[in-house]
Order: C-alpha cells, then sequence, then structure tokens
C-alpha cells in the first residue's frame, strides 16, 4: 500500500547520507535526490513496486513513461540499443539534460511499469556530481520523474520538495540549487527520423549541428506517448479489452482484482499499489491467442485505480 510518513528528513548530500540512500534504493523506497536540471524523485527503475510508489507518491493522474537515470554510457548499453546517432550525441552531451529515446535491449531488466508498456525506453546520464553518486551506491538504474506532486512547479531546490512531497518520502537529499532549473530535452531517435518530443536544456539547433540533418515534431496523432508530458494513446494488446467485466465470456481470459476467481489477479488484497506494479506485464501475459480477448474486473476509481483505468480504458478504445 502507498504510505505517507511521519515526516520527511532533508539531509547534506554528504557520503554518508548518499550511501544511506543507495541502501535505501535498493530496498524498494523513494528518495528525492538533486541533477542540474531539477530534483529528480528516484526509485529503482527495475522494480515495478518502487516504480509504482513513484506514481503514488507523485499522485500521477496516468502512467506515462518515466525517465530512467544511469552513472555511466556503460551502463546504458544493458538497458537499451545504441546507434550511431546516439552514440554522437551521447559523446557531445552526457552528461547533461538530453534525454534519449530508444529501443529497449532484450533482456533489459527496466520495469513494463516505468516505460508505460512501450518498447522503447527513455533515457538520460545526469551531469550532477550528487545524482551520479546516488544511482551508483544504489548499484542500479534509477526511474526519477521531478520531485513534486503532479501539476505542481517542478522543484529546483530541497526546500521545494519538501513543501510538495513532505511525508510521501523518507529522505531528500539537499545538493543546493539546481544549475538548469528545467527539464531534459527529450529526442526520440527510435524510429529513423529524429524527433524533439520535449524541448529543454539542450536546443534543437545544438543537437541538429551534431547529428547534421532536421528534427521533426510529433503530431497530434502520435500513438503514444514516449515521454513524460506527451499525448494521449492506446496502450493495447492485439486482443480486444472488455472493461467492468464481473466474469469471463466463452474463450476470454479474465485479469482479476481483489479476491476472485480469474485467469490472472492484479492484486488479489485489492491493493492498487501492487494492481499498477502489476498492470502492464499482466496484459503483456494475457495477450495470447489462446484467448479470444481479455475481461477486466471492475478497478476503483481512486488514487492509482484512476491511472489504471485509464490506461485499461485506452487498451479497450476502438480500433481504427
Amino acid at each position: 500500500m502507498s504510505q505517507t510518513l511521519p515526516h520527511t528528513r532533508i539531509e547534506a548530500a554528504t557520503p554518508a547520507f548518499v550511501a544511506e540512500a543507495g541502501a535505501m534504493l535498493r530496498a524498494g523506497q523513494l528518495v528525492a535526490f538533486p541533477t542540474e536540471t531539477v530534483y529528480g524523485l528516484g526509485g529503482d527503475a527495475t522494480n515495478d513496486h518502487a516504480v509504482a510508489a513513484i506514481f503514488a507518491a507523485k499522485g500521477r493522474p496516468s502512467f506515462n513513461p518515466l525517465i530512467v537515470h544511469v552513472a555511466k554510457i556503460a551502463e546504458a548499453e544493458t538497458l537499451v540499443r545504441i546507434d550511431a546517432r546516439a552514440r554522437a550525441l551521447m559523446a557531445q552531451f552526457w552528461p547533461g539534460p538530453l534525454t534519449l529515446v530508444l529501443p529497449r535491449a532484450a533482456g533489459s531488466p527496466i520495469s513494463l511499469l516505468a516505460s508505460a508498456g512501450l518498447d522503447t525506453i527513455a533515457i538520460r546520464l545526469p551531469a550532477h556530481d550528487v545524482a551520479r553518486a546516488v544511482i551508483r551506491a544504489a548499484g542500479r538504474p534509477i526511474a526519477a520523474p521531478s520531485a513534486n506532486r503532479s501539476g505542481a512547479v517542478s522543484p529546483t531546490t530541497a526546500a521545494h520538495v519538501g513543501e510538495s512531497l513532505g511525508g510521501r518520502i523518507g529522505l531528500i537529499l539537499d545538493g543546493g540549487p539546481c544549475r538548469v532549473g528545467v527539464e531534459s530535452t527529450v529526442l526520440d531517435l527510435s524510429g529513423p527520423a529524429p524527433c524533439l518530443l520535449r524541448p529543454g536544456g539542450i536546443t534543437a539547433e545544438q543537437i541538429e549541428a551534431v547529428l547534421a540533418q532536421k528534427l521533426s515534431r510529433p503530431t497530434a496523432h502520435s500513438a503514444a506517448p514516449k515521454s513524460p508530458g506527451m499525448l494521449e494513446s492506446h496502450y493495447a494488446p492485439s486482443l480486444a479489452v472488455r472493461l467492468n467485466a464481473a466474469t469471463a465470456a466463452n474463450g476470454e481470459a479474465l485479469l482479476g482484482f481483489g479476491p476472485m476467481a480469474c485467469t490472472r489477479n492484479l492484486s488479489e488484497q485489492g491493493d492498487l499499489e501492487e494492481a499498477a506494479a502489476n498492470l502492464f506485464a499482466a496484459l503483456r501475459a494475457l495477450d495470447d491467442p489462446a484467448f479470444t480477448a481479455i475481461a477486466v474486473a471492475p478497478i476503483p476509481e481512486n488514487g492509482l485505480g484512476c491511472a489504471i483505468n485509464d490506461r485499461l480504458r485506452r487498451a479497450a478504445a476502438p480500433r481504427s
């Protein structure tokens, strides 16, 4: 279950507290830390439950893809497929405020929830000593959206984080004010044409100079958001999805919630955080030719249930 902590500590980013932050992240807890852009709300990007806790802490209304942070380029090579364009941009702008959306590598351990069920991952290497030290201390990639309640102004000081998320996380590392103060640029390199998904700390002109080509922009009909702040999407399995089902019809798989007989259960205990952690893996598992469709039990429309239902409604929407 998501939990409101009795207090949130703000500690200077000393080696001792960085080590503590790393231990907390390995244990599946959340830690806020500075980057050169804004303060990030960090969780283990390979842990479905930690990623679900990020959405719960932010009160995020939908499961947008989260940016995965690494401490060195070699770590990215185990998570995503890197082409010549990406290598050129990494050489020029990493560490720095540039996020690249790249195809998921075979065997990538990144949570499907962190990538919102997509076969791409948004990844960057931050240009902040504390951020990289925290990632090294954790020993794993860290998902870290801005450390504020969803819809609030992004935080550029530890005090901002405390004001927005105080009581929702256990530790905020204070590394002083952020140098850039706006979120990273997000560039999609998963297709043949590089596409600027979000402007930020690296300009389009700087990127175009390295790639020697103009960047495209997402259209109003883009199928799925590949980074935070993008368009609405349909995260749909190949099978049809039927919502608010009490039972499965003949041939259907039943995706359950709470104590019930079903093909697969998001959470037998009716825990919305656990259900969020299991959502995308469950949909993929049931998207099988052995079934004719996927029926989904009702999910409460509160807290993370709103985000779960948002994704399910998109999955069940009529196909064009």
